[in-house]
C-alpha cells in the first residue's frame, strides 16, 4: 500500500507560493498597472431619471397628468355596500337577560325567547314542552347536546316561501345541537347555524339585511335562561 511522505503535502504549498511570488516580481509593470489606474466612482454610471414638467413648472405623472399636491383622502363611507339598506324591524338592537329589544321597538321580556320569522316576531318559549308523562323536557340531553321538542319549530313547516336558513342562538354559551334536531330541520330543507345568543342575534341582523328576512330566519333564547 503506498504511504505519503508528510514533506511532500507540506513542501508542495510552499513551491506553489515560491513560484507565485516569482511571477510578481518579475513583473513589475502588472503591479503598477493595477495600483497606478485611477478608481473611477459608480455615480458614473447612474444618472437619476429626469421628471417630465408641466407648462406651468408642476410635475407630471407617467399618463401626463398633473402630480396632486395634497395627500389622498378616502371616503370610507362608499366601501359600506350596505349603508343605504334599510334595517329589518326584526333586527335585534339589544339581547337583555330575559328577553330582546327590536329595531321596531318591540320589547320581548319577562324571560321569553324570540323566533323572527318573514319579518315577524313572536314569543318563543321552548322549555315548556312536555314529553308523554307531562314532564317538562330539558333543552340538553345527556350528551350535553342542546335539544328541544320538533314541535317547537312546527310554525316553521307551514310557512311558505321557506327560509333558507335558520339560526339558532342557545344561550349565553354554545354548544352543538343533536343529530335529531339537525335533521329535523334538514327535513323541512333549511340549514342550520348554530351559536351563543349573542352572535346569533349579529349574525341574523347580518345576514337579514343583505339576503332579507324571507330568505333568514332566527330562534333566539335569552342569555339569562338556566335549566
Amino acid at each position: 500500500m503506498a504511504t505519503f511522505s508528510p514533506s511532500i503535502l507540506v513542501s508542495a504549498p510552499a513551491r506553489r507560493l515560491t513560484t507565485l511570488r516569482r511571477i510578481i516580481t518579475s513583473r513589475p509593470s502588472l503591479l503598477s498597472s493595477f495600483t497606478t489606474t485611477p478608481r473611477i466612482s459608480a455615480a458614473c454610471f447612474f444618472s437619476s431619471p429626469s421628471r417630465t414638467l408641466s407648462k406651468g413648472g408642476a410635475p407630471l405623472a407617467h399618463n401626463n397628468e398633473p402630480v396632486p399636491t395634497s395627500s389622498p383622502t378616502t371616503d370610507f363611507s362608499s366601501l359600506d355596500v350596505l349603508g343605504n339598506t334599510p334595517v329589518p324591524s326584526t333586527s335585534i338592537d339589544v339581547c337583555h337577560h330575559d328577553g330582546f329589544s327590536l329595531n321596531s321597538g318591540v320589547q320581548i321580556t319577562n324571560g321569553s325567547g324570540a323566533l323572527l320569522i318573514g319579518g315577524e316576531a313572536f314569543e318563543w318559549k321552548p322549555w315548556l314542552s312536555k314529553d308523554g308523562k307531562g314532564t317538562r323536557k330539558k333543552m340538553i340531553n345527556s350528551k350535553w347536546q342542546w335539544e328541544i321538542d320538533p314541535e317547537s319549530l312546527g310554525v316553521l313547516s307551514v310557512v311558505w316561501p321557506r327560509p333558507d336558513l335558520l339560526i339558532l342562538g342557545v344561550g349565553k354559551y354554545n354548544r352543538p345541537i343533536s343529530p335529531k334536531m339537525r335533521q329535523a330541520i334538514g327535513e323541512m330543507g333549511m340549514r342550520v347555524e348554530v351559536l351563543d345568543t349573542r352572535n346569533a342575534a349579529s349574525q341574523y341582523n347580518l345576514l337579514a339585511t343583505e339576503r332579507g328576512v324571507g330568505d333568514v330566519a332566527a330562534a333566539l333564547v335569552p342569555i339569562g335562561f338556566e335549566e
